[in-house]
């Protein structure tokens, strides 16, 4: 037996049909939101957009699973490279507007006109190509946790410890982000976007198109987790996770190793965040909010810590629980949602998937013993 080997599910059948799942839903729910008003299987606007919403937070919790689940690594600021990425496609989404804003700038947003901008910053240059805004979509996450990480992982900062210091970052940066002068909208954010690649932003082909886009995409990123926790690699994350200065005797390098797992991360959740804008149509600092880290831990540990499916599966239904809850009782939500990780930590320590695991799980066989000769005995 593997001494490396995790008892968490990371069955490629089952990635593969969740993945299946995710785009025939969001495939499906496309097609109804195109049918006509009267029709009972319409899905309304509001609808598709909550839909995109949970897709693209599932990216986040996928993220944070492959680091807190594989690698051991609880993060509390993974909302950072989720925001990050929001405001790297935030930025074409405004110079997409054009000349359409309105002070009628085609070269400035109507934020910088109002603050007396002249002129684009230098980080700005390039947004106006749909291409370049996706290289940023991911590569500024990365780059952040990159030098983060190196950082963080070569002077072996770990535990609790390592927790604080990515809830610092991400409250670092919300701070920054609220700044007029950085150049990202102050507190206001990025918003009133009309266009995507010449197509209305608002108009029901597009939002199923990108509603579908949203479902491939998360596929896809669930593939790749599997793909880089199913192999030997992922063999290493979890002798990490486990037993990190066993791993370092044995002639591993574990910094390496969480910093590949680290960075692979970020970038998820960047792209996850680039999907949640064009699905809500803002980004404003409140998305770095040490809370929403925090908020997609407590999805994962619903849906089933290092189980990669339960991630996904958590964020979806928490919150649609969300949803539901703050509409009948929205007083209370925050109360709930405390209660349900308390109730998940006690009671399921594995999540809806650790659950789904016992249920499948056979029943042990019943073993008759062996009733002695005593005949022979006596002989």
């Amino acid at each position: 037996m593997n001494p490396f080997s995790t008892h968490a599910p990371r069955s490629l059948r089952g990635v593969i049909w969740m993945a299946a799942a995710v785009v025939v839903a969001a495939s499906c729910l496309a097609v109804a939101s195109l049918l006509p008003e009267g029709n009972p299987l319409h899905a309304s606007a509001f609808v598709v957009s909550l839909a995109g919403k949970y897709l693209s937070y599932a990216m986040l919790a996928l993220a944070v699973d492959l680091v807190w689940g594989f690698a051991g690594i609880l993060t509390l600021g993974h909302a950072a490279f989720f925001a990050l990425g929001g405001y790297a496609m935030g930025m074409y989404l405004m110079r997409e507007i054009g000349a359409r804003g309105v002070y009628g700038n085609a070269d400035l947003p109507d934020f910088m006109i109002f603050l007396s901008w002249k002129s684009l910053p230098w980080y700005w240059w390039g947004s106006e190509h749909f291409i370049w805004a996706a290289v940023l979509v991911v590569a500024v996450p990365g780059l952040l946790a990159g030098v983060f990480g190196w950082l963080a992982f070569r002077s072996r900062v770990s535990g609790v410890y390592l927790s604080i210091i990515t809830q610092a970052l991400t409250y670092a940066l919300m701070l920054a982000f609220f700044q007029n002068g950085l150049g990202f909208g102050g507190n206001n954010g990025l918003t009133d976007f009309k266009d995507i690649l010449g197509a209305d932003l608002h108009a029901p082909h597009t939002r199923a198109v990108l509603l579908v886009v949203n479902g491939v995409l998360l596929a896809a990123s669930l593939l790749a987790a599997r793909f880089v926790v199913g192999g030997r690699f992922g063999n290493l994350l979890v002798a990490v996770r486990d037993a990190e200065s066993r791993t370092r005797f044995l002639g591993y390098r574990p910094e390496q190793a969480k910093l590949l797992v680290w960075v692979f991360s970020a970038m998820i959740a960047g792209l996850g965040g680039a999907l949640y804008v064009t699905q809500v149509g803002i980004i404003n600092p409140g998305e770095f909010a040490p809370a929403n880290s925090i908020e997609s831990v407590i999805w994962v540990a619903v849906g089933g810590r290092g189980t990669l499916c339960g991630a996904v599966l958590g964020a979806i239904l928490v919150n649609m629980g969300k949803t539901l809850f703050t509409a009948w009782l929205p007083e209370f939500w925050l109360y709930g949602l405390g209660l349900l990780f308390i109730c998940t930590t006690l009671f399921l320590p594995n999540g809806l998937m650790g659950l789904w695991r016992h249920a499948r799980k056979p029943p042990p066989e019943e073993v008759t013993p062996e009733v002695a000769d005593t005949q022979g005995d006596e002989a």
